[in-house]
């Protein structure tokens, strides 16, 4: 009888002990929310198509919309920039605008992070733009280093991502070939097949043009919240499912509208880009 009292006690005490001990392992509070508290953080834009894996060159393996229409995928370019978190109590904070540009290519998995640095805190929603915002349009071209060059990559007929002056940056660069597109004027009379999708316009630089800037904010609570620390790497992994293209609210066919540059068609484009990102986790 003793020994099951005294056994029955070190029971008891060992699961006290593990009780205190679970609870001594809570994380802590977020640190206090101070702007030049920087810390790393990073945004993760991984493409997808549909339910699939995203590839470049996918001709013996094609992909196919909401309408049935079988496509591959050739070139795929986009900016992502005025990056912003924020708190759940409302704490606001913008990443440095010249820090904040960055440009995704499909066919270098290497450009796929976003990497900034905000204060430390636990960050439940974050915002950025898809494109390159009026102001940097218009600054002078010395001011446009890097991936924000208006020579980088070549014209815009090849890997460019820069029209002029008034219409400004390719937002968003996605090209490839499908079957179903014509051989006439109305499709592609080189007999190649190709689709383009060059999407921009900033407002225009001397005279008002299209205004296809977009922003997207994504609610961070659901997946996991960012918990940003200087001790660590904070990543918010997103899926871009560039198929949206296509099957967004706004969708249409490739044979119809094989080639859409500056014209009033794109800002159907624009506002499909913002469905394309979803929140699948965070890594803290």
């Amino acid at each position: 009888m003793k020994n099951n009292i005294k056994h029955t006690a070190w029971m008891l005490l060992g699961s006290m002990l593990i009780i205190l001990s679970a609870c001594s392992k809570k994380e802590a509070p977020a640190p206090e929310f101070v702007e030049t508290n920087l810390a790393p953080f990073s945004v993760e834009f991984d493409n997808i198509v549909g339910e699939r894996t995203f590839s470049i060159n996918n001709t013996g393996s094609p992909y196919t919309n909401a309408l049935g229409e079988k496509f591959s995928i050739s070139f795929l370019q986009y900016y992502i920039s005025n990056i912003k978190v924020a708190t759940a109590s409302g704490q606001e904070y913008t990443v440095k605008q010249d820090e904040s540009y960055f440009l995704i290519n499909g066919g270098d998995k290497t450009t796929r992070f976003a990497k900034v640095k905000v204060p430390e805190g636990d960050y439940t929603r974050l915002t950025f733009t898809i494109g390159v915002d009026s102001l940097r349009s218009t600054m002078p071209v010395e001011k446009r280093t890097g991936i924000l060059d208006p020579a980088y990559g070549g014209g815009h007929d090849s890997g460019g991502m820069y029209w002029g002056w008034q219409n400004g940056y390719i937002f968003f660069k996605f090209e490839g070939n499908s079957a179903v597109i014509s051989d006439d004027k109305d499709g592609d009379p080189s007999g190649k097949k190709q689709f383009k999708y060059h999407i921009g316009g900033f407002g225009g630089y001397n005279a008002p043009t299209l205004n296809n800037i977009r922003t997207v904010t994504v609610d961070l609570k659901a997946a996991g919240i960012a918990k940003v620390r200087q001790d660590r790497q904070s990543n918010v992994h997103l899926f871009v499912d560039v198929m949206k293209v296509f099957n967004g609210k706004q969708g249409f066919s490739i044979a119809a509208h094989p080639n859409v540059m500056f014209g009033d068609f794109s800002a159907n484009i624009a506002n499909n880009l913002t469905e394309m990102f979803r929140h699948d986790h965070t890594e803290n």
